[in-house]
């Protein structure tokens, strides 16, 4: 018997929540970004690289998320609380339990993701080694293990916002954002920053 010598484990003070982007490449993590620069949160970010014709409108990245897995200094993250981090989606599984996550998982049309990455691609004069349905199969995989990830550590928080929408109809996304943070932000600064005529690869 045990019951009586148990003792329950203290609530972890995680802080407040880093606002995590996330998705798959070219998925519109980097619009999403813009939308919370707009509305008032602090784009973590080292500027490092810069805006191209793929991404007119820059990346909003830090180099230090791609090191997640090969490094054990992640205390720069606690100076990312209350801001907004993108974050690549196989880089989520090395986020520290340490701190609580609040993800907007960007959702895309698979199809729409292939074509635009293979036109970035051909831009840079590479190409892709694996045929395009390899592509959406190996996507899948990883989208359900990532999904497997979030739903069973309870740092994770996360919300689906999907691309089309914020296209089409930005309010509804960036109200969905909105009331997923809990936080009053500025939907018409949010809109505003979205640029329909990036939009070049739809799905037929």
């Amino acid at each position: 018997m045990f019951g009586l010598f148990s003792k329950k484990k203290k609530p972890i003070d995680r802080g407040e929540p880093i606002v995590i982007v996330s998705g798959l490449p070219r998925s519109g993590t980097s619009m999403a970004m813009k939308m919370l620069d707009a509305a008032g949160y602090h784009p973590v970010q080292d500027d490092k690289r810069q805006a191209d014709d793929d991404n007119p409108k820059g990346y909003y990245e830090d180099e230090r998320v791609l090191r997640l897995n090969v490094t054990l200094d992640r205390s720069w993250l606690f100076d990312c609380r209350g801001k907004a981090l993108k974050v690549v989606s196989h880089q989520l599984k090395y986020l520290p339990g340490a701190h609580q996550y609040k993800i907007l998982f960007m959702r895309r049309s698979l199809d729409e993701i292939v074509a635009s990455q293979n036109k970035m691609l051909v831009n840079r004069n590479e190409r892709n080694t694996i045929d395009d349905e390899g592509t959406k199969q190996h996507y899948q995989q990883h989208l359900d293990e990532v999904y497997k990830l979030i739903d069973t550590h309870d740092h994770f928080e996360m919300v689906e916002v999907q691309y089309r929408g914020m296209i089409d109809d930005p309010q509804t996304e960036a109200a969905k954002i909105k009331a997923f943070l809990g936080r009053d932000l500025d939907l018409d600064a949010m809109t505003s920053v979205v640029d329909r005529k990036l939009y070049r690869n739809r799905a037929k």
